[in-house]
């Protein structure tokens, strides 16, 4: 069952309310740090993670063609409902293997990984960047963001930082080009001093 995938715990269980939080959530305002680096001519685009559509419908409009993964359910469900888009592929897979989408040897142009990364233990982390860093492009562009702060009650989270992840992005090929440190967009966690990551990395074609 999705539920029991290492990272989502307290996501099925909480979904309706967090489906209403997220649905009031603007793609632009929350992604303005990213924006610049969101391809404009379009390209094949992997959300990992993908809640329940929002950014992956965003890529959609502006063109691109998306692949939406997510492994909690009533999410997924829900994003499929709400974002009927022929644009956008919705596939129940997860972190750190992704081994459904890894059979299928596509290599994207972008992925995000928007509030994904923090879910996952060291072991789990190391494991992952190979496997993401293999679903790039020469020349893809991966971003991620992290979370910092209080850990909401019955999720699992880890204090993982900028600089570990950028070391750990940069073992495996991949050429860090922004590290930028924002206030949540959510009132509610900005008053819980909750603050996020922005990183991106690109893939040099010269370092495979």
């Amino acid at each position: 069952m999705s539920i029991n995938v290492s990272g989502t715990e307290g996501y099925a269980e909480n979904a309706q309310s967090l489906i209403g939080q997220w649905q009031d959530i603007s793609f632009a305002e929350h992604h303005e740090p990213i924006m610049h680096l969101v391809p404009t001519s379009p390209s094949c685009i992997l959300d990992v993670g993908a809640g329940i559509g929002t950014d992956a419908a965003a890529f959609a409009a502006m063109g691109h063609t998306v692949v939406a993964v997510e492994p909690v359910d009533p999410l997924r469900v829900a994003g499929i409902r709400q974002h009927q888009s022929p644009r956008i592929e919705w596939l129940d897979d997860s972190l750190p293997d992704l081994a459904i989408l890894r059979s299928r040897r596509k290599e994207f142009d972008f992925v995000m990984l928007s509030a994904v990364w923090m879910h996952l233990d060291e072991h789990e982390r190391c494991r992952a960047i190979p496997n993401v860093s293999a679903l790039l492009c020469d020349g893809a562009m991966l971003v991620m963001s992290l979370r910092h702060g209080p850990v909401p009650r019955g999720r699992r989270m880890f204090d993982v930082s900028a600089e570990e992840t950028i070391q750990l992005a940069n073992a495996h090929g991949l050429r860090t080009v922004l590290n930028a440190q924002t206030e949540s967009f959510q009132r509610g966690n900005r008053r819980m001093g909750v603050t996020w990551s922005r990183l991106a990395f690109v893939k040099d074609a010269a370092q495979g």
